[in-house]
């Protein structure tokens, strides 16, 4: 069976830091693109970072380009969200998913393997 768990979300403060973690499991997930997408209420999920295989591309939304990073560790078949200076804004559920066709897109679509997500909730 083919999971994506999330994990590392949680309350914190403007300014704050978080790191998510995505453990997959039921396959390999080595050649697959990984990417995190964040869905607040009543708006529609939208992209947040992707990496390549290799981490050889990373590709970030504007809204989160030099706070955000994302990684890889392929020996633990895990995926990786650093966030820092967090805003309200950010306040959201993340998931991550995986693209096993490498489609190199933030379009969700892709994604053919999703987890449940992970709350994150950032106080003003």
């Amino acid at each position: 069976q083919v999971q994506l768990v999330e994990s590392g979300g949680g309350l914190v403060q403007a300014g704050g830091s978080l790191r998510l973690s995505c453990a997959a499991s039921g396959r390999t997930f080595n050649s697959d693109y990984m990417g995190w997408f964040r869905q607040a209420p009543g708006k529609e999920r939208e992209f947040v970072a992707f990496i390549t295989s290799n981490s050889f591309t990373r590709n970030y939304a504007n809204s989160v380009k030099g706070r955000f990073t994302i990684s890889r560790d392929d020996a633990k078949n895990t995926a990786y969200l650093q966030m820092n200076s967090l805003k309200p804004e950010d306040t959201a559920v993340y998931y991550c998913a995986a693209d096993p066709n490498r489609s190199y897109t933030t379009n969700p679509r892709s994604y053919t393997y999703w987890g449940h997500g992970t709350q994150v909730t950032v106080s003003p």
